[in-house]
């Protein structure tokens, strides 16, 4: 069992820069992937980036290329959501996630653990 817990959102203008945080209540390096994911009002929940079990591969989803990053401090079993050049587009409540599968890991039913999300607002 995993617990996940999400922190970092809040409200910035466009253009600004968050960083999302996602603490795991145990060791998680070589034992799961880890993924965020993010859900707007009315919409499903949209796969954002994801990084492999040993942090040697990266993934992202082709709106947040180039602008968001998925760095993972393995020694405090986090793992971060580095977001800049933010859009409007890009408010949602953002989710955390880990998974004992491989590969991109871009679909909700990859993942085995979830975080109780947090709401990242961007104005314009």
């Amino acid at each position: 069992q995993v617990q996940l817990v999400e922190s970092g959102g809040g409200l910035v203008q466009a253009g600004g820069s968050l960083r999302l945080s996602c603490a795991a209540s145990r060791r998680t390096s070589g034992s799961y992937a880890m993924g965020w994911f993010r859900q707007a009002p009315g919409k499903e929940r949209e796969f954002v980036a994801a990084i492999s079990r040993n942090g040697d591969s990266t993934y992202y989803a082709d709106s947040v290329k180039g602008r968001f990053t998925i760095p993972r401090d393995n020694a405090k079993n986090t793992v971060n959501l580095q977001m800049n050049s933010l859009k409007p587009e890009d408010t949602a409540v953002y989710y955390c996630a880990a998974s004992r599968n491989f590969g991109k890991l871009s679909t909700t039913g990859e993942y085995d653990y979830w975080g109780q999300g947090t709401q990242v607002t961007v104005s314009s």
